[in-house]
């Protein structure tokens, strides 16, 4: 996945130029861009786990971008094609990601050189355990330090083994808890976890298309409905992307990308038809909902409205930049577009939504999660009945003032519950909206700023750098 070519910049190239050029257009103190640009920390270790009899080996990374806020926050993925220098570009994006959206975390990020597939349940959970000892034993894991969440290859079931890991170690912590995000609800995970970083990519998407002057700069009318959307992965951020766009706001998802290969329908796709018969069988391959075509690489180049790559990193590159036909990107993954093939985009007019703002739902709510562990209280339970009692009193008013009965459809919508869920929604819209119109802000109020990328980056190290300057030690 970091590898490069003599024309490509590797990810942690791309991250760092991306940075370079935004920080070019800033005026920071002297050193304060190198402090920033800096990754603090990068912990290395390999570990034996017996394997059927015998021992084998695994390598980890865990990285530290910025310590600038602590705890230090960000998944774990489990891939084969894991190194260091992945997980230094993915840290370095968390660092920016948080400060964008103000949730007062540093960055950070881990990996395990490992195929999951190729491990039983037991096997797996004897490594994920040892791994999260190993992180714990360097003060890479506990609530108050660095806070771990899942990441690709990874998920619920991972999380808990690595948060029991640690609360092993320290039976007497009462936060014990906020160790890990992404947990499962009975370990004091949160409702909305599991769909946040899709559902966030949603309310990205509909940050933009509240400014109709927005969506004409990428040549473009109207709303979500009917806009044809291409979709690169079908794991858990494209999944739930593609649903809520799909059934919640009409949108037309004409092709999926697998590693199978792709399935197009210019009809459009019902993505859970597509997801069932994926979990069935292994891959996309057969799917009658559409036609089948082999090489899915080249379906991104798809004339669409909307192209959502969901996958992995360096997925446009300067190889088929100059092919992509979509007036919009919006990016689902961290990195799926190179340095050089961004450059390619702004040419060419293609409007990125970019990926430490749009991706940016799963360590928001990971943060309501760590807050929630930390207060020991899930949301909504002091007011709960309170706001139901007052909704009904609301309703009883307007009928008795009226003579008029309230429309079902109105009083369902004045009576729901302001249940875990339903918050965690809420704070998590309210955190796509502030950041976007922040982003916004730059980027049509600068002249020297003409993309949305750089206007996130300038907003993002403008709030680090408040810290190194008014906050540090020394």
């Amino acid at each position: 996945m970091s590898t490069s070519t003599a024309n490509s910049s590797t990810f942690l190239d791309s991250v760092n130029r991306m940075l370079d050029d935004a920080m070019g257009l800033m005026d920071l103190p002297n050193g304060i861009d190198a402090q920033i640009k800096a990754c603090h920390s990068v912990y290395y270790v390999r570990f034996p786990v017996r394997i059927d009899g015998e021992f084998r080996i695994f390598h980890g990374w865990r990285a530290v971008h910025s310590e600038h806020r602590l705890p230090s926050k960000g998944g774990i993925r489990y891939a084969p094609e894991v190194d260091q220098s992945e997980v230094e570009a993915l840290a370095g994006l968390m660092t920016f990601k948080c400060a964008l959206v103000d949730v007062p975390f540093g960055g950070s990020k881990g990996g395990l050189q490992i195929d999951p597939s190729q491990y039983t349940e037991d096997q797996l959970k004897a490594i994920t355990m040892r791994f999260a000892i190993e992180l714990e034993k360097q003060g890479y894991l506990g609530p108050s330090v660095n806070v771990p969440a899942p990441d690709m290859g990874t998920g619920e079931r991972e999380m808990a083994w690595m948060a029991t890991a640690y609360r092993t170690l320290h039976p007497d912590d009462i936060n014990a808890d906020a160790c890990i995000t992404g947990k499962p609800r009975a370990m004091g995970g949160i409702n909305g976890r599991i769909e946040a970083t899709g559902r966030g990519v949603q309310y990205g998407l509909h940050a933009f298309f509240s400014h109709p002057e927005d969506v004409a700069a990428a040549g473009l009318e109207g709303g979500l409905a009917g806009k044809r959307v291409v979709l690169q992965g079908l794991g858990n951020v494209g999944y739930h992307a593609a649903k809520f766009l799909e059934e919640e706001d009409g949108a037309l998802i004409t092709a999926v990308i697998e590693r199978d290969g792709a399935i197009i329908n210019d009809r459009g796709i019902s993505i859970e038809a597509l997801s069932q018969h994926q979990r069935a069988t292994g891959g996309v391959q057969g799917f009658d909902g559409g036609t089948y075509q082999s090489d899915g690489r080249a379906v991104l180049e798809k004339e669409c409205d909307i192209l959502i790559p969901a996958a992995l990193e360096g997925q446009i590159t300067l190889e088929n930049a100059d092919r992509i036909r979509a007036r919009i990107i919006a990016e689902a993954a961290n990195g799926p577009i190179t340095y050089e093939a961004d450059l390619i985009m702004r040419t060419r007019g293609i409007l990125v939504i970019p990926d430490l703002y749009l991706n940016a739902g799963g360590v928001t709510v990971s943060y309501f999660e760590w807050t929630k562990n930390l207060s020991h209280m899930r949301f909504g339970r002091l007011d709960r009945r309170m706001n139901e009692l007052r909704a009904h009193t609301t309703i009883e008013v307007v009928e008795t003032i009226t003579g008029g009965k309230v429309p079902p459809d109105l009083e369902k919508k004045l009576t729901q519950e302001a249940g875990e869920l339903n918050l965690v929604r809420s704070g998590l819209d309210d955190t796509m909206r502030t950041a976007y119109e922040q982003i916004r802000e730059v980027w049509l109020g600068r002249d020297d700023v003409h993309d949305l990328r750089t206007a996130a980056y300038i907003v993002a190290i403008t709030k680090v750098a408040k810290y190194y300057t008014d906050y540090s030690i020394t």
